[in-house]
């Protein structure tokens, strides 16, 4: 058994070039001994954890969809929004929601305090992603990773 206390782990921070993008999370997963990128399954692991945190007026990731990868969310406290498909709708401490492979979404924290939310995906090999904003297409593997066929930053066309 692998065990670990989530309040001792490190928070990383992200932020994109022009500020549109940004929050900060706690790699679960990897403090239990997942290594990013293996191909070896029982390094790799079946799925992924992470506690995301969204600061007040900050939304963490472009408005994308998954190839394959499903997606679990579950809010531990704080308010926002999801951006979905049919368009967005509020979520608060509680809510619990699941995406799909093909389903584009968008987490935004448009209230006054922090988001948090537990982030559950599981970890399939050959992983894609659609930005339905820049039309841009992210392929995923343990050695290369391509934007179109040209080398283009994860943000290109989406500030």
């Amino acid at each position: 058994m692998r065990k670990v206390n989530t309040n001792d782990l490190a928070e990383i921070t992200w932020a994109s070039p022009k500020g549109k993008f940004a929050g900060a999370g706690k790699e679960v997963s990897e403090a239990l001994g997942r290594v990013r990128g293996s191909m070896n399954l029982s390094e790799r692991h079946p799925f992924d954890v992470e506690i995301l945190r969204i600061a007040p007026g900050r939304i963490p990731y472009p408005y994308h969809s998954h190839s394959a990868q499903w997606e679990f969310y579950h809010v531990i406290s704080g308010r926002g929004r999801i951006r979905h498909e049919e368009g967005t709708e509020p979520i608060e401490r509680g809510d619990a929601f699941l995406f799909q492979p093909g389903q584009p979404h968008q987490l935004l924290n448009d209230s006054s305090e922090d988001l948090i939310l537990y982030v559950v995906a599981d970890n399939p090999f050959g992983e894609s992603c659609y930005y339905p904003d820049s039309q841009k297409w992210a392929v995923h593997s343990p050695e290369v990773r391509a934007i179109r066929s040209e080398p283009l930053d994860y943000y290109d066309g989406e500030e």
